[in-house]
């Protein structure tokens, strides 16, 4: 586990989008494991604005978002699907048939999991996958207690992640399930970068740090894998 340390939350930003434009400059065929929150903002504005000055930049790219709440229409101003089209998919020249996000409406759940499982393996399994860090160590929606060897799957959203998220549903309907890509679909990935940024992240990062496995910390199951980077600025 290699660590970069940043002043600002937006040199990180800055950094991050080096790294996935470099990845796709390096293999323009990339399959691409994506988060959403906070935290990815700022790395999705700045490459925006560098494939605005480059030619083809996401033409072949794939992508795959690590979750999505169950029962919310893909249109909801709240929804990961509206999220991913504000922030970068309708300002790149990405191919909306290679843009994958769980379907939190599909008619069996379940089958959706299965389904996105095999739409991964299909595309040669995930290439460079970016995750953010929550308060509890959570990656996705993986929460404390998740074993490491967890598939795409329907999970139950905590109180605390659903307090997290009420900001994003006004009418107080905040969902109280999503679809989530498991660790175990996660460390598939051929690389993983972890952003870490935001007041209140210091106890997740220091415990990270000490190198700790255990499945009551989601993030430490990234110890297991033999490249992953975390940029902190926190």
């Amino acid at each position: 586990m290699r660590w970069e340390t940043f002043e600002s939350a937006d040199a990180l930003a800055q950094r991050a989008a080096t790294l996935l434009l470099t990845a796709i400059r390096a293999d323009p065929r990339l399959v691409l494991g994506l988060p959403t929150g906070r935290t990815p903002i700022g790395m999705y504005a700045r490459v925006v604005g560098e494939c605005s000055r480059e030619y083809h930049c996401f033409r072949d790219v794939t992508t795959f978002n690590l979750d999505e709440y169950a029962g919310v229409p893909r249109d909801h101003p709240a929804s990961y699907w509206t999220y991913m089209r504000t922030h970068l998919f309708d300002h790149v020249d990405v191919d909306p048939g290679n843009t994958h996000i769980p379907d939190g409406t599909a008619p069996n759940l379940d089958a959706e999991c299965a389904r996105y499982e095999r739409e991964i393996a299909a595309a040669g399994g995930l290439g460079l996958t970016f995750l953010g860090l929550g308060h509890n160590g959570h990656i996705g929606f993986n929460e404390p207690g998740t074993p490491f060897d967890a598939r795409t799957r329907v999970v139950e959203l905590t109180p605390s992640t659903r307090r997290a998220n009420a900001e994003f549903f006004p009418d107080g309907n905040v969902p109280s399930k999503a679809i989530t890509m498991g660790i175990g679909t996660i460390l598939e990935s051929r690389a993983i970068v972890l952003l870490a940024a935001g007041a209140g992240k210091e106890d997740a990062i220091a415990r990270l740090r000490a190198g700790t496995i255990d499945e009551s910390f989601p993030a430490s199951a990234l110890w297991k894998h033999d490249d992953v980077m975390v940029l902190c600025a926190c």
